[in-house]
């Protein structure tokens, strides 16, 4: 008898990331969270420790690979939008707790409701905003129920200056690749961005050597990911970046030809794939690009791959870099995503659940109530994958880390077992970020570390008592019928944004302008736009199909409109190849992208 598939819900839960222990990052938590815990500690003022140990240890959830200098955004701006919530939090702390009554109570639960409500939809404009939302939150709740001797502006440079620390480490520390980085001196501060150019021309090459077999489909969208990672790797750096950039800038007409090679379905000859990688070695170790193979031109997709080759050769030689292509992301652009569907649905849902908490921890009167709110936020953010597989891993992994913790509080001395358990998670933490039940359990550990140093009582059953609230709540509060088109909101704007860019994109290829040599820069970032915003869209659609089914039904068809998608705008980039080719758009391309649109219009 066969065996039955698990439910997509319970399949992502039990699903772990496979990848290389990140030793630069195990390392980086090791000095983190404990070094500062231990400092407050011998300075006489744990709960200074504590503090700069919950930036830390915040700032270390946040970081992941990628180019250091980007760090000072991705983590930099979450940590300042966690100390101003420490601030707000600690001016609403005297509204809190069991001597505040009822009008008092009213007033925490309707002002975490609010800022609920704008952490939310400020969460929808992009990662960095999303992690910025949820640690302004969560400082929120900490300043309100956390009972600290600081003051709030005092509280709020501790836990930035936590955070702060983390991202010099992040900055400063070398990484393995260092070892290998082609510049002197502090040229390794730049070994992320040099990499993620690398990976693209790698990426350019696996699709070339794709072309004609099952996987082209996956390897273009692993270029597709590339790009994309290069692309917001070299938007900070200024000059020291500027060879990188011009590298990259000659890398997409290499994409383009690759892509259109892989929609013609017919394999190429094995020698094709060898210019890529060989400007990818080049990337890598600084070393002259060499003799490039031979020119194989026997066809348009092919000639457009020795033209980009050529070219690509003498920027790396020295010469100059195409126009680069620029992304507009306007402030308007932005505030848009933050008052889109997506952003009013979210932010809703994220009010809901924090509002909902606060009012069941602060009818409960718990020690520890601001922990049933800052739970809530962490569990109802859709980055940490679809709802029901999150809160189940938040319980199951809660409830590991507090028996473990109940065990080690019992055998380690205090308060030195104690940081000594801060500083191993804090070396845990990017390991375990491979599964969200597994870095439950190590978060869980460290906070209650935290709190015993900051001299409240032992805490661990109260921790699974308020979890298993905070996921009834967040399950309630996310399943809840959503007024009008809210429900769905969030994949219909990713799917409706990526219809628009293919949309514009294809309307430039099939115009006489966009065969003009000047015009390119222009039609790279059309390309780049509708690739980018389509995986977006494919992202949000694969996590909503893992939703439990009163949730997913809603993005029924959702799935078939990326696919058509992907379809249109593949063959509107080997349409753009053929028009460089013969200076006119194809027939047989305009009717197949005529054909394409009617799809996608029914």
């Amino acid at each position: 008898m066969p065996r039955r598939p698990l439910p997509p819900w319970l399949g992502h839960a039990l699903r772990a990331q496979r990848a290389p222990v990140p030793w630069p990052a195990v390392l980086r938590g090791a000095l983190a969270a404990g070094p500062l815990l231990l400092a407050g500690v011998l300075a006489g003022s744990p709960s200074s420790g504590v503090l700069l140990a919950l930036g830390a240890m915040l700032a270390g959830v946040n970081d992941r690979p990628g180019p250091r200098l980007a760090a000072l955004t991705r983590l930099g701006v979450p940590a300042l939008a966690g100390g101003a919530g420490m601030i707000v939090g600690t001016a609403l702390s005297p509204f809190a707790g069991e001597g505040g009554g009822f009008g008092y109570g009213v007033v925490i639960v309707a002002a975490f409701a609010l800022l609920g409500l704008l952490g939310g939809a400020v969460s929808a404009v992009g990662p960095v905003a999303s992690a910025a939302g949820t640690q302004v939150l969560v400082t929120v709740a900490i300043g309100a129920g956390m009972p600290l001797p600081e003051a709030g502006w005092q509280r709020a440079l501790l836990f930035a200056g936590g955070a702060a620390w983390l991202i010099a480490l992040r900055v400063a520390l070398p990484s393995p690749a260092a070892r290998r980085s082609p510049g002197r001196g502090l040229g390794y501060l730049y070994d992320g961005e040099r990499l993620a150019v690398a990976a693209v021309y790698e990426a350019v090459a696996q699709l070339i050597e794709a072309a004609g077999h099952t996987d082209s489909r996956a390897r273009r969208a692993a270029l597709t990911a590339a790009l994309d990672q290069a692309q917001d790797a070299l938007r900070t750096g200024g000059a020291a970046t500027r060879r990188l950039r011009a590298r990259y800038i000659a890398a997409l007409p290499l994409a383009e030809a690759a892509t259109a090679l892989a929609w013609a379905g017919k394999a190429v000859p094995g020698r094709a794939a060898e210019g890529p990688r060989r400007l990818a070695a080049a990337v890598r170790t600084g070393s002259a690009v060499g003799p490039l193979p031979a020119p194989t031109r026997c066809d348009a997709g092919l000639r457009a791959l020795d033209e980009a080759l050529l070219r690509a050769a003498e920027v790396f030689d020295g010469g100059r870099a195409p126009a680069q292509p620029r992304r507009r992301n306007s402030l308007r652009t932005l505030l848009s995503g933050a008052a889109g569907p997506g952003g009013r649905e979210y932010g809703l849902r994220v009010g809901l659940s924090f509002g909902a908490s606060a009012a069941v921890a602060q009818a409960l009167h718990p020690l520890h109530w601001y922990w049933l709110p800052a739970t809530a936020v962490f569990l109802v953010k859709p980055d940490l994958g679809p709802l029901a597989s999150r809160a189940l891993c938040r319980a199951a992994g809660t409830v590991a880390g507090a028996a473990a913790f109940a065990g080690l509080a019992a055998l380690l001395p205090r308060p030195a077992g104690l940081v000594a358990l801060v500083a191993l998670c804090g070396a845990l933490i990017p390991v375990a970020t491979r599964h969200f039940a597994a870095q439950t359990a190590v978060v869980t550990v460290l906070v209650l570390s935290l709190v015993m140093v900051g001299g409240e009582p032992q805490a661990s059953a109260g921790r699974i008592t308020e979890t298993l609230l905070a996921c009834a709540i967040v399950l309630v509060a996310g399943h809840l019928p959503g007024p009008g088109a809210h429900r769905g909101g969030g994949v219909r704007v990713r799917v409706a944004v990526a219809r628009e860019a293919a949309h514009a994109y294809v309307r430039y290829v099939l115009s006489e302008d966009s065969g003009r040599p000047q015009d390119r820069a222009r039609r790279w970032a059309l390309r780049r736009e509708a690739y980018r915003t389509l995986a977006q869209a494919r992202a949000a659609v694969e996590l909503a199909a893992a939703e439990l089914p009163v949730v997913a039904r809603h993005s029924d068809g959702a799935r078939q409109v990326t696919v058509v998608l992907e379809r249109l705008v593949d063959t509107t980039t080997a349409c753009a190849v053929q028009v460089d080719d013969t200076g006119r758009v194809p027939p047989q391309c305009a009717e197949r992208i005529g054909g394409l649109l009617a799809e996608l219009a029914a």
